[in-house]
């Protein structure tokens, strides 16, 4: 163990090249937990190559935790730690993502379930939060030894990890990691911040607000499952539970679009398809899963444009509009377009049982827009367009 912590702390010091090096980290005279632990590494440009990014950069905590960068992708992908590189994914929200589950196939909907990211490919928490540091179109660190080197070159690292993890942690990149991804999870598991439930929706269900008309009718459409589907996909508990994350975790081709703008500005092929869920290798590349994704969770979600794994709606209004469209006819065109709706962007898994309900009418969009807007948490009402 010691020659690994000699071996980290000499290639630091000689090879620091992987970005200008700041000014020394100190310890605070209070202890720090682990909650808090990941908390500082949330929000620690040290863990992006060229040192410009951070967690908190693809989730700002002043954005309900999305990416409202202004880039050349107009917001529907992030921009990386190199200025060049974007995502092909809208970055979601990580409001709420503790009550997804571990990734796991359900027999007996014969559907997979939970994870982390748009197709699950991590498992939970831990595994997600190394994901971003080592994507080169994220935060582009090259290996895990290079964020290990990063790690216990910095005094008030190299004594927290200790601290926590035990000497034994510094024995190998691979431990280093781990720790780190084990405390950004516990920051998210345990930080309120993250999960509040102080929606105006949590406090009508606690007898502390009242919903107006049109936020009641919203809410009655969309727990009825004979006059509206939002339910079969977004609801996780009884009606009225206080801890319902409004999604089930599971993953469903809704028939999104291709988006034009984002395939143009990444030089994507134009026959390129997001494989969705059939990219997780504990699929194991099953065709079936081709074009699936994740539900995401409705908490926030009129503060966190733009919609869909691709971000090809700028507003919620348009997602409604398009759900609808499949059972009402008189929904042909996209209202942030003034075309006709474009074709899927991948056919044969489209979730035709799932979007089966009957048509809704512009008042009835109205309400259930006006509902979604209720679930917004306190400190984001503001954010709220007028």
């Amino acid at each position: 163990m010691r020659l690994f912590c000699t071996f980290l702390l000499f290639a630091t010091a000689c090879h620091y090249s992987l970005a200008l090096e700041k000014e020394p980290r100190t310890m605070p005279e209070q202890g720090i937990d682990k909650a808090l632990l990941g908390q500082i590494l949330f929000f620690d440009t040290l863990l992006s190559y060229n040192q410009t990014q951070n967690c908190a950069s693809c989730h700002s905590p002043d954005a309900a935790f999305v990416d409202q960068r202004e880039n050349s992708a107009e917001k529907m992908v992030s921009q990386g730690d190199n200025p060049h590189f974007f995502g092909n994914r809208n970055a979601p929200t990580m409001l709420y993502s503790k009550y997804s589950p571990s990734f796991y196939f359900d027999a007996d909907s014969g559907e997979y379930v939970g994870g982390q990211f748009w197709d699950g490919r991590a498992k939970n928490l831990a595994e997600q939060a190394g994901g971003p540091p080592l994507d080169p179109k994220e935060m582009g660190m090259p290996n895990k030894l290079e964020v290990a080197k990063r790690l216990i070159g910095q005094p008030m690292y190299a004594a927290l990890f200790t601290q926590h993890y035990g000497e034994s942690v510094w024995q190998s990149p691979e431990s280093v990691y781990a720790a780190m991804g084990d405390a950004l999870a516990t920051f998210q598991q345990e930080k309120k911040l993250l999960a509040p439930f102080d929606s105006k929706y949590d406090k009508f269900l606690r007898g502390e607000a009242q919903l107006n008309a049109q936020e009641e009718k919203g809410r009655s459409l969309f727990f009825d499952k004979n006059r509206t589907n939002c339910a079969s996909c977004h609801q996780a508990q009884q009606e009225n539970h206080p801890q319902e994350t409004f999604s089930n975790y599971h993953y469903y081709n809704l028939g999104v679009p291709k988006n034009q703008r984002l395939i143009l500005h990444n030089q994507l092929a134009q026959g390129f398809v997001d494989n969705g869920l059939a990219d997780n290798p504990a699929v194991k590349g099953d065709p079936a899963q081709k074009g699936k994704f994740k539900v995401p969770t409705l908490r926030n979600v009129a503060v966190t444009a733009p919609y869909m794994h691709n971000g090809v709606f700028k507003e919620l209004r348009t997602v409604l509009l398009f759900l609808d469209h499949y059972n009402n006819p008189t929904r042909k065109i996209n209202p942030e377009t003034g075309q006709p709706w474009m074709q899927a962007e991948y056919e044969p898994t489209i979730a035709h049982s799932q979007l089966k309900a009957p048509a809704l009418s512009d008042e009835e969009i109205d309400a259930l827009e006006a509902f979604l807007n209720s679930l917004t948490d306190e400190r984001y009402e503001k954010l709220l367009k007028k």
